[in-house]
């Protein structure tokens, strides 16, 4: 019986339930290798913590007009920041914007959305399109003026600005700010050596943040013997597998965004 191998790159936290579902998924299916899974969390989430930052939101929500979330970590890192609920920051209620579905599953398990009077919540209703071009065709639907509107946009350090300007280009205010910072894998952590024994030609790579690709990119010379050239990745977004391209993966899936995506290409490779 042949073994395979599943690197999950997702930071330490995100990584423990993509094993849990895709153990248990393995579990039920009929496949015929035996399956190693390797976590090597190329980027921490570091959410930053401090008072000022915290005034500043809540004063940035005051007069906002709609709150853009790029990802469930920016929702984690400001709802831990301020410690309220979300319809105490404005005399009217703040709708909210996200790019998918586990966004809005953070937003569910901080109440929001569920409230008495719920808060909008506006979201890309196809799960290919989860992303912030597809928010950016929800967003038009609602016929608003921009130049009389005021966004504000919880992000981490660096990442796309794609959708800000968009916005701003359409008239709008926009206020980025950055609640969180990724902390790329310290290059000591012995998480390397794990995949430095790993043969390559049977390793499949879970690849969810074109940052992490690039970073993988920039030390996989001289972290590892073997090219990525001989893996194969699977990423839930175009944006993704171009980097994973760029970097040398041999053989690189798109799927739609999505734990339950992943999972069926996963079981299809293990299957081959």
């Amino acid at each position: 019986m042949s073994t395979k191998t599943i690197v999950i790159t997702r930071p330490s936290g995100q990584a423990r339930q993509q094993v849990e579902l895709l153990r248990k998924a393995i579990d039920q299916s009929s496949v015929g290798s035996t399956v190693n899974i390797i976590s090597l969390p190329l980027l921490t989430i570091v959410p930053k913590d401090n008072e000022q930052l915290a005034d500043h939101i809540a004063s940035a929500l005051k007069d906002s007009d709609l709150a853009i979330f790029v990802s469930p970590n920016a929702i984690e890192s400001v709802m831990r920041l301020l410690e309220r609920n979300w319809q105490d920051f404005s005399k009217n209620v703040i709708p909210v914007g996200v790019m998918g579905g586990s966004s809005r599953l953070a937003l569910s398990n901080h109440g929001i959305g569920l409230e008495d009077t719920p808060t909008p919540v506006l979201m890309p209703q196809e799960s290919g399109q989860w992303d912030s071009e597809g928010l950016w065709q929800e967003l038009q639907k609602l016929g608003w003026d921009w130049t009389a509107k005021k966004i504000v946009i919880f992000k981490g350090d660096g990442g796309r600005e794609w959708l800000a300007d968009t916005l701003k280009k359409a008239g709008a205010i926009v206020e980025a700010i950055s609640t969180y910072s990724r902390i790329p894998l310290d290059l000591d952590n012995p998480a390397w050596q794990s995949i430095r024994e790993v043969d390559f030609s049977t390793s499949l790579w879970i690849l969810t943040s074109s940052e992490a690709v690039r970073y993988l990119g920039s030390v996989a010379k001289d972290q590892f013997s073997q090219s990525l050239n001989l893996a194969v990745a699977i990423c839930p977004h175009y944006n993704i597998t171009d980097a994973a391209e760029a970097i040398g993966f041999g053989e690189v899936f798109t799927t739609e965004p999505g734990d339950e995506a992943m999972i069926k290409t996963t079981l299809a490779w293990l299957s081959i």
